[in-house]
């Protein structure tokens, strides 16, 4: 249970600091900001471990995983404004 909110609490702060990041106006409630955050974790950990930099099982650091994060808005962002149109 411990490691389950320590993840949502790390997810919860790369989500913003992506969300500082990248310009633009990104309408994310604090949930969709810890989702966000705690996905470009898993995203950068995935390639990460595909590209060799990390041994399977091991985490993304603080950078890769904001860096998996904005990739995450930035898809998101394509997709809102397709649908939005």
């Amino acid at each position: 249970m411990l490691s389950l909110l320590g993840t949502l609490f790390v997810g919860l702060i790369v989500g913003l600091i992506a969300r500082a990041l990248k310009p633009g106006d990104d309408k994310l409630g604090f949930i969709m900001t810890s989702l966000l955050g705690v996905a470009g974790a898993f995203l950068a950990s995935y390639v990460g471990v595909a590209l060799g930099w990390y041994r399977q099982g091991e985490t993304a650091g603080w950078i890769a995983s904001v860096v998996g994060a904005i990739v995450l808005l930035v898809i998101y962002g394509f997709i809102k404004g397709k649908t939005s149109n």
